[in-house]
């Protein structure tokens, strides 16, 4: 059975959907099965994949009953596949509002597909609405990146809040996967004292994997590709790799 990891931090920019995109194709290039579902309304994982964002969508599968299997997209790496996401999904939190257990209705839709993957990675919005309710009931543990920048904590005592909202009433056994460190320039102090802010909130929580601030990272989704098929010498796509080596290390995979 495939672990579910939904990566989310309500704060936009902090490098959530970099981290969704090029973790998901960096565990795939070690031969995983990897399910990369975007339930992002701004789509950001479907077109960095090189999709439109036209396709029919996890939008299909929360607010039409589609069968998971029939969205799912094969990507340009032959082990990782996607859901994507398109527009329509900004209404779906509206259409949902009034269905009985609407948290669940993700988990309950990829409980058929799970077993075909060895991981599933949900790219959530920005924001702790009913989208991301909905990723986090589904998932088994979150990753929350965290960017090396003014205000990086910010905002994270609501997110742990609803983490535990979540444990309480929708998904016990839901965890903190790890707290991911991203757009670190090791040339400024501030990087560093963010980094050691983090580590002293989070312990052993944090990876050691950083992500350090990277020209090709920016650039890989403009060309619809994880930035290993981009560029696999671009130091950004050395730290994905590195996350993945640790996070398969920490899952016996």
């Amino acid at each position: 059975m495939g672990k579910v990891i939904a990566v989310a931090n309500q704060k936009g920019g902090v490098g959530k959907t970099t981290t969704a995109i090029n973790l998901s194709a960096s565990i795939a290039v070690n031969e995983k099965r990897v399910l990369l579902i975007d339930l992002d309304p701004q789509a950001n994982s479907t077109s960095g994949l090189g999709f439109e964002k036209n396709n029919r969508s996890v939008y299909d599968l929360l607010v039409d009953n589609q069968q998971a299997e029939d969205l799912i997209l094969n990507t340009q790496l032959q082990h990782l596949d996607l859901i994507p996401s398109n527009i329509n999904l900004v209404g779906a939190e509206v259409e949902l509002v009034n269905i009985e257990n609407r948290e669940k209705i993700l988990a309950l839709n990829i409980r058929s597909i799970k077993s075909k993957y060895d991981f599933v990675i949900i790219d959530c919005p920005p924001s702790l609405g009913l989208l991301t309710l909905n990723g986090l009931t589904a998932a088994d543990s979150v990753i929350i990146p965290v960017q090396c920048e003014y205000f990086a904590l910010e905002g994270l005592g609501q997110l742990l809040n609803t983490i535990n909202i979540v444990k309480k009433h929708f998904n016990p056994h839901l965890e903190i996967e790890g707290v991911l460190l991203t757009m670190f320039d090791n040339r400024l102090r501030l990087s560093h004292q963010v980094a050691d802010e983090v580590r002293k909130y989070f312990g052993d929580k944090v990876y050691k994997t950083v992500i350090t601030r990277n020209v090709k990272l920016s650039e890989a989704p403009s060309h619809g590709r994880p930035v290993i098929l981009y560029d696999a010498q671009a130091l950004g796509s050395q730290n994905y790799l590195q996350l993945a080596a640790e996070i398969l290390s920490k899952n016996n995979n």
